[in-house]
């Protein structure tokens, strides 16, 4: 004889309906799964990645594209690219790409790449788990030789022109740099140091400034060219790191992803990666 209290029998019978419910609609059966389980049931990865940001992505190109595809594979699933532009602040990447979506109806993504680990961007944004440092990046500056000899101090550019993008760091730096002492010799109508490095290889100023990795990808190996931190008291004196985001509550997901990240790099594939694209990774 069926012992089973009446509540329970209709919890039980609710459960079978809403399953078959779900299988005839060919949905997945796991009501609650976690985020890493809907990556999996879906079959793809849908990895943020910000455009024109040579060399780490640009039109599917790029280091962050390599890396993105490396983790999607290591998951089991395909890669999805959601590709943007950055928008005022990395708190508003965050939210955009991460944990709300954008207002224009893209996004967000499972995981945005090329995210600092930074402790007060950390606590400013809550709703996030900010993890998995895989560069570290530098405010640089590359010089002919026979032009710059030597760069310990800003004092010894004498004249010399300098390409760099103005809206940048290493802008912000130069230009504010000894009371503004360099300003008329800088040459700031420059998108970013990629531009500002092929201003130099091309023989159109004899110094450039910007990211190691932008001046790296153009000139690393040109011969009489030397590449090294730009030498500002004000300049971050480690850089900093930048690694990767997901939503607060996708602990799963953020652990196989650290998972995917340390075998890429262990294995020399991440080395591999910044090489194929001209830029020395050393790790973290």
């Amino acid at each position: 004889m069926d012992r089973l209290p009446l509540t329970m029998k209709r919890r039980s019978m609710l459960g079978v309906l809403a399953g078959a419910g779900a299988a005839a609609l060919g949905l997945p059966l796991t009501l609650s799964a976690t985020p890493l389980e809907k990556i999996k049931e879906r079959g793809s990865l849908s990895v943020a990645l910000y455009n024109e940001f040579l060399p780490f992505h640009d039109q599917g190109k790029g280091i962050d594209a390599e890396l993105a595809g490396a983790l999607a594979q290591a998951l089991g699933v395909k890669l999805s690219v959601l590709p943007f532009p950055a928008d005022e602040s990395m708190s508003d990447d965050l939210r955009n790409m991460v944990w709300k979506g954008h207002y224009l109806g893209y996004g967000p993504a499972d995981v945005l790449l090329h995210v600092p680990v930074d402790r007060p961007l950390i606590e400013e944004n809550p709703q996030v788990n900010i993890f998995g440092p895989y560069w570290r990046e530098r405010v640089a500056v590359a010089r002919r030789l026979d032009a710059v000899p030597a760069l310990e101090s800003l004092s010894q550019l004498g004249k010399a022109r300098v390409a760099v993008p103005g809206l940048s760091l290493a802008g912000w730096l130069l230009i504010g740099a000894e009371g503004g002492a360099y300003r008329e010799q800088l040459v700031t109508t420059f998108k970013d140091g990629v531009q500002a490095a092929h201003a130099l290889k091309n023989g159109e100023v004899p110094v450039a400034a910007g990211n190691l990795s932008e001046l790296q990808s153009v000139l690393r190996g040109q011969s009489g060219i030397a590449i090294e931190p730009l030498p500002s008291p004000r300049a971050p004196r480690d850089g900093w790191a930048v690694g990767m985001a997901v939503k607060k509550d996708a602990t799963e997901l953020a652990q196989a992803l650290q998972g995917a990240l340390n075998d890429i790099a262990k294995d020399g594939r991440l080395a591999a990666m910044f090489d194929r694209h001209n830029v020395t990774w050393r790790p973290v």
